[in-house]
């Protein structure tokens, strides 16, 4: 449930709040808003205690929330998350642009995909350095070598970096470097390394499982947000259909869907929604046509050499092209991509 204080009830009435609710067994969230502050309250059956602040000093009205994804709620929080990551505000005005390899598969290569992207105005770089791969014979990721090209692509181009993690061990590892912390489709039920990322104050992007309903995939933010972490950026990466011509069916139903549900941001990735290269940049503008708050595109200087998803990775003269139209799109909903 969530207890909703009135527009002018003193720091002194909500902490009053907050201790009740603890001193029952439950747990406490709180949502500041402009206009007023909402305690949201995770418990057994928390609505059975409504009796005992619905007279409380402070208090306007106690609500039940029917779909059992609580803090992640617009009932919880009304007004959009917005989230830092470098200099740009996730969840704002302009969409989000992350561009890079899908794995840091190289030295060179790697910096020089990441020098083009920054070039053409991408916001963040993404690349793998533990690959989590449907055949173990594939290619598995740089792991710590990685870790070095993540810390020097950074250092060159002042960009934020977005990288994988796939177990808690992982994160010692990253955490210092990377700026986001992906959970990636097959993890997205990992419900230890989802507690984990939760106790960091770390932006996390949570892409969504492959055979994932929305509100699974909602319930999966949840383990992040119920451990104190709030800045949880969601992504629709294409769900596994009957349909064979692409790689997954990218479900645009969920960027206008989540954000009717949810406060949290959205974004998409049209390179793994649909594995080919000539149908990501459409899927891109229709993804921000439909009201994402930004994008994760592959982009490999050479896509023919990549070691993984060259097939999906655009090209960064391709790239370039895809800003252009992105701000196009994105111009006539009243929405700026701007530069790096």
């Amino acid at each position: 449930m969530i207890i909703v204080m009135r527009h002018d009830a003193t720091k002194d009435q909500v902490s009053a709040v907050v201790s009740q609710v603890e001193a029952h067994g439950c747990r406490t969230h709180l949502s500041d808003g402009d206009e007023r502050t909402v305690i949201g309250v995770i418990g057994t059956n928390p609505f059975a205690l409504r009796d005992l602040f619905i007279e409380a000093p402070g208090v306007a009205e106690v609500v039940p929330i029917t779909k059992p994804f609580k803090l992640s709620n617009r009932e919880f929080r009304a007004r959009d998350t917005r989230i830092m990551v470098g200099a740009h505000e996730v969840g704002g005005h302009r969409p989000w642009l992350v561009a890079g390899p899908c794995s840091v598969d190289g030295e060179e290569l790697y910096l020089e995909t990441c020098r083009h992207v920054r070039a053409a105005g991408a916001h963040a770089l993404r690349g793998g350095v533990f690959k989590p791969r449907t055949s173990p014979y594939s290619f598995q990721g740089l792991r710590g070598d990685g870790v070095a090209i993540l810390r020097e692509a950074k250092r060159e181009t002042g960009l934020p970096l977005v990288c994988e993690v796939l177990e808690p061990a992982d994160i010692g590892t990253l955490a210092d470097i990377v700026d986001v912390l992906q959970i990636g489709a097959r993890n997205m039920q990992n419900f230890p390394l989802l507690s984990e990322v939760g106790r960091l104050r770390k932006p996390v992007l949570l892409k969504r499982g492959m055979s994932a309903t929305i509100e699974e995939w909602l319930l999966s933010a949840e383990y992040i947000l119920s451990q104190g972490n709030y800045e949880v950026i969601l992504c629709e990466r294409g769900i596994r259909t009957f349909e064979t011509y692409t790689r997954n069916t990218l479900d645009l139903n969920a960027v206008p869907l989540v954000k009717e549900l949810s406060h949290l941001p959205v974004i998409v990735d049209p390179s793994h929604g649909t594995g080919r290269r000539s149908l990501v940049t459409p899927m891109a503008l229709a993804g921000i046509a439909a009201g994402a708050d930004g994008l994760i595109v592959e982009v490999h200087a050479q896509p023919e050499v990549a070691l993984s998803d060259g097939a999906q990775s655009l090209t960064p003269q391709a790239f370039a092209h895809l800003v252009e139209q992105v701000d196009a799109v994105a111009a006539a909903l009243n929405r700026t991509v701007g530069v790096a």
